[in-house]
């Protein structure tokens, strides 16, 4: 009965085969994504995305929008009618104490905090006018991640996993290195309505060093290879004659997908999450084994080295460590000096291995930090504004798109709701923001909902 009902490596084989030529059963293999239905492509830019995240809220008036009027106004009460807002007072105004210079052809902006990236300021699109919605970090996070905070939605790694599959067969299309546990957890990585196997696969979480990181389950101390496989096949045969008879069910196919994906990773996740086969001049560069930066610095090169093989959507995060309603002073430099080298490390190591020009990197926060004071020497949440970057993949370099007035609490100019950032980095990524849907509950959904508009402006 074993022998009958198992497949065999003959049968694997064949199976294998027939994928590259069967679109259907490629992607129950996990290699690409089902069509369905087929989702037009654009011209990409960008072949995948690493984003960096900044959990917590980076303050934009400290590190990439400088104020001087925050400083010559230090200690006054800020007017509502000073930024266009219905309140009476708003707050004790609070200057910055970084200093501020302009560099590269572009001359961006780049607070003292990031010495390392303000080398590479021309590789960057600063975008100084994102606003979003929700004074709470859960709401903030989850709108950044899903682009809605009040249902249950698939991440933005799932939608690109969904519409453009992994470049390789051996490793899922969007990975999360030590993602946000809190405000929304798993949902920031989740698949939501889509099939299970474009949810991200997660390595440890925020609160865990990357190098004591595992991912679960990834080897077998029971059954050696050759006996996962016949047990696999044994599983898979019967999964496969269930969906021969019912000819569709998402629930067996992703799971069809995931057995084969696990099995293959295997082989592929150690060599990749070992940096020993990395030259010592590399592991300097991104500052490995150097403190502060050791455990970001491992993340970047992990990112580096996950984009290198394939994988389409990487986000990179920090701890919950960006929020700063006391000493802010003091703690945006602790945090600015564990990530400045890792990240200047990873454009640098993209360009001089001809990847940046097809990998959009993405950094930035859920939201910023008000202009007012709070506790004395800290920033409020700020969701009204605040700055990420962009940098590779099709966008214009050392360009300052959008602006905001003299206190950094509204924009003034060419406001970018989180939806138009969502269409602009899947434009980037060859995908058509209105196009890309996926039918649930009776109607079709998309990571933008009914609203977003690209952003050619930062498209190069």
């Amino acid at each position: 009965m074993l022998r009958s009902t198992a497949s065999g490596f003959g049968g694997l084989a064949l199976s294998a085969l027939a994928a590259h030529s069967n679109p259907l059963m490629a992607a129950l293999n996990g290699m690409q994504p089902l069509p369905n239905p087929p989702i037009p492509h654009l011209a990409a830019r960008a072949k995948r995305l690493i984003f960096l995240f900044m959990w917590g809220g980076p303050s934009h008036v400290d590190l990439f929008d400088p104020k001087p009027r925050l400083n010559t106004s230090s200690g006054k009460p800020l007017a509502g009618s000073d930024v266009g807002d219905k309140r009476d007072q708003l707050g004790q105004i609070l200057g910055s104490p970084f200093k501020f210079a302009r560099h590269g052809q572009g001359g961006v902006w780049i607070s003292e905090l990031f010495p390392s990236l303000a080398r590479h300021a021309d590789k960057l699109c600063v975008l100084r006018s994102v606003t979003t919605e929700g004074t709470a970090h859960g709401e903030a996070l989850l709108r950044l991640h899903t682009g809605n905070a009040n249902l249950v939605r698939p991440s933005v790694g799932a939608w690109v996993s969904y519409g453009l599959g992994s470049e390789s067969e051996n490793l899922p299309a969007f990975i999360t290195i030590s993602p946000p546990r809190g405000h929304g957890g798993v949902q920031n990585y989740g698949s939501a309505f889509l099939p299970a196997r474009h949810q991200g696969t997660a390595i440890g979480s925020a609160e865990t060093p990357i190098a004591k990181a595992v991912i679960p389950n990834l080897s077998n101390p029971r059954l050696n290879p050759e006996l996962q496989r016949t047990q696999l096949d044994l599983v898979q045969s019967l999964n496969r004659s269930h969906l021969q008879r019912v000819e569709m069910d998402q629930g067996i196919e992703g799971l069809i997908a995931s057995y084969e994906l696990a099995y293959r990773m295997q082989s592929t996740m150690p060599q990749i999450m070992s940096l020993d086969d990395e030259p010592r001049e590399t592991l300097d560069l991104y500052g490995v084994g150097s403190e502060p930066m050791d455990n970001f610095a491992r993340q970047c090169l992990l990112a580096r080295k996950f984009a290198e093989r394939g994988v389409r959507y990487i986000q990179v995060s920090t701890d919950y460590t960006w929020d700063h309603h006391t000493k802010v002073q003091k703690g945006h430099i602790e945090e600015a000096a564990k990530v400045d080298r890792p990240i200047a490390a990873l454009l640098e190591d993209l360009d001089r291995r001809g990847m940046l020009q097809e990998t959009l990197v993405l950094w930035g926060g859920e939201f910023g930090r008000t202009p007012m004071a709070e506790n004395g020497d800290g920033r409020g949440h700020h969701p009204q504004v605040f700055t990420m970057w962009m940098a590779g993949g099709g966008v214009r370099n050392g360009l300052t798109y959008g602006a905001t007035d003299d206190f950094g609490f509204h924009p003034i100019s060419n406001p970018l709701p989180m939806h138009d950032l969502h269409a602009t980095l899947l434009h980037a990524m060859g995908l058509n923001h209105e196009k890309l849907t996926f039918r649930h509950a009776g109607r079709d959904f998309r990571l933008t909902d009914v609203y977003g508009n690209v952003v050619h402006a930062v498209l190069s």
